[in-house]
């Protein structure tokens, strides 16, 4: 394999060496589990209750990671991003047109459907406009930031969906290098790995480990199926009291 080639001869962008990428496909995600996920009501709510009952560490509130486009729902797996500051001076950098960051060879690797996940650095973006407007023709259901990105009305424009921790014009280009993909990650201080399951709303945004996913949704659609219940019981008009003693999801068991 060359700078250049992915090992199954895909052509790489060079932005990034090739070592920096630790995985060049992401594990397969069976489209009924994604498709299930994107069934629930309450989306990220109903996720983080699932993944409290079963003792998951992993979903992060939208005032920490704030959506750009209200009313989106995202289910995807983790396209994973790792950025640092850069050593050069951002002028110098400007000056000698030297850019070392480099999302743009995740959106090269990405498949349909991918949640590009980045690691960034705060009050810098990380991703603007023309990043967007590639991450959407590749088919990226979405992005979440830990960090700052830009041109959000060109990404709302396109219908680009992303979540993020902070909004500023101040260019990543001269300031941030991006040193791994598909590596280990932390969002928020919650631990992704290439792969996991992104589930995102106007609420927050979950992380699910895939190797509990299967799980998760599991008891994620018994919990729905219960406030469903509640739901129509509410509109029924059955008494506060007795809605206060009624079970409406049973407890959890193995």
């Amino acid at each position: 394999m060359t700078a250049e080639t992915a090992p199954d001869g895909r052509p790489l962008t060079g932005k990034v060496p090739s070592d920096a990428i630790r995985l060049f496909d992401l594990p397969v995600v069976d489209p009924a589990l994604i498709a299930g996920f994107l069934a629930l009501g309450d989306l990220s709510s109903t996720v983080s209750d699932a993944m409290d009952e079963l003792g998951l560490n992993g979903v992060v509130p939208a005032s920490r990671l704030k959506p750009t486009i209200p009313g989106s729902r995202v289910v995807g797996p983790a396209l994973t991003l790792r950025n640092i500051e850069q050593p050069v001076h951002a002028y110098k950098g400007a000056q000698d047109r030297v850019s070392r960051l480099a999302e743009i060879e995740a959106h090269n690797l990405a498949k349909s459907g991918d949640v590009l996940v980045i690691e960034g650095i705060a009050d810098i973006s990380n991703m603007g406009g023309i990043s967007s407007t590639i991450a959407k023709r590749q088919g990226e259901a979405a992005a979440i930031v830990d960090g700052g990105i830009r041109d959000v009305a060109e990404s709302v424009l396109i219908g680009f969906p992303r979540w993020a921790s902070s909004v500023s014009p101040i260019t990543g280009k001269w300031r941030i290098q991006t040193v791994e993909i598909n590596g280990p990650i932390h969002i928020c201080g919650v631990p992704v790995r290439p792969g996991d399951i992104v589930v995102a709303d106007d609420d927050g945004v979950c992380f699910v480990p895939l190797a509990e996913a299967a799980r998760v949704l599991k008891r994620a659609t018994e919990i729905r199926d219960g406030e469903s219940r509640r739901y129509e019981e509410i509109r029924a008009g059955v008494s506060v009291p007795d809605l206060a003693q009624r079970t409406y999801v049973y407890k959890f068991k193995e």
